[in-house]
């Protein structure tokens, strides 16, 4: 899972999260040392664009993170002094039970909460968590009419300026339900940044091995065809309301990260085949897209 590779990358000293150790159950196993790269230039580039979002909007939005798993990153905004006006999750009931289950029962991430949370009312039970920062919701993605509903019920403001962040989600759903789910965001808010994680140029012979390992793992890619090159990634995005959208493969991503903190994690690991952590790479992709109705300037973020 993305929370044991997440675990033995941080483990390792990859990048700090204090966090992440309340919810993996074990360090799991070893990870090739491409792939801990790989997930580390993820992180970065990801926190660099909601961080500068954020910082734009002088904490003054809300974010969103679409199937957000175990994620830790609302601690690690309150930590850093970068917390938004709310900052909502959602991801499936089963997922949000166990995510739930391990905030009670761990002080450190409970506490945190409970420090930004001013009124009588906590509203916990097994798939939602709604406090006055930070706010889980159990819901599907694909059935958007109720994700909106759950969302309003807790306080989500369509006058904020708002992130909607997404890893690795959008290519295990349909391309209609996809477009459904950005034309939604597009349609709610009038200024907003959409950041999406995943997999690209999936046509390729390394992106039809992938597909038919995950395929052997009984895991299937509903949604690749949005994938085929960085252009269907923009495109998706471009076609549902959104203004601008630009895309980079994660080689590129990782080119432009602060070059002595490259130098600092490529000496944590010997890697035999710089060839394989270029594949790797080039089929991930960030694809960020934004609309400003107001001019902001709040989603300017490209040449950041």
């Amino acid at each position: 899972t993305t929370t044991s590779s997440g675990l033995f990358a941080t483990s390792k000293g990859y990048w700090k999260d204090p966090y992440i150790q309340y919810f993996a159950r074990s360090v799991g196993e070893r990870k090739a040392p491409e792939i801990n790269r790989g997930y580390y230039a993820r992180v970065q580039g990801v926190n660099h664009l909601l961080d500068a979002f954020i910082k734009k909007a002088e904490c003054d939005c809300q974010v969103i993170n679409l199937g957000a798993g175990l994620d830790t990153t609302f601690w690690r905004l309150k930590d850093e002094n970068l917390m938004p006006r709310k900052f909502f999750e959602v991801d499936f009931p089963t997922v949000v039970a166990r995510k739930i289950h391990n905030i009670k029962t761990k002080p450190p991430l409970s506490k945190p909460i409970i420090e930004t949370h001013s009124t009588d009312s906590l509203l916990l039970d097994a798939h939602s968590l709604d406090s006055d920062r930070y706010c889980i919701i159990g819901a599907d993605l694909r059935d958007v009419s109720n994700l909106d509903e759950k969302l309003k019920k807790f306080q989500l403001n369509p006058e904020l300026p708002t992130l909607l962040l997404s890893e690795c989600v959008l290519v295990y759903m349909t391309p209609s339900q996809s477009s459904n789910l950005v034309h939604w965001a597009a349609e709610t808010f009038h200024t907003a940044m959409f950041i999406n994680y995943e997999q690209v140029n999936m046509s390729d012979r390394f992106g039809q091995v992938m597909i038919e390992n995950l395929q052997r793992r009984q895991c299937t890619l509903a949604g690749v065809e949005a994938c085929q090159s960085l252009d269907s990634q923009k495109e998706r995005f471009l076609k549902t309301g959104w203004e601008n959208a630009d895309a980079l493969d994660m080689m590129t991503v990782y080119s432009m990260l602060p070059q002595d903190d490259v130098a600092r994690i490529e000496r944590l690991e010997f890697l035999d085949e710089r060839e394989l952590l270029q594949q790797l790479l080039q089929h991930y992709s960030i694809c960020w897209a934004s609309k400003d109705k107001h001019n902001l300037g709040k989603t300017h973020l490209c040449n950041c």
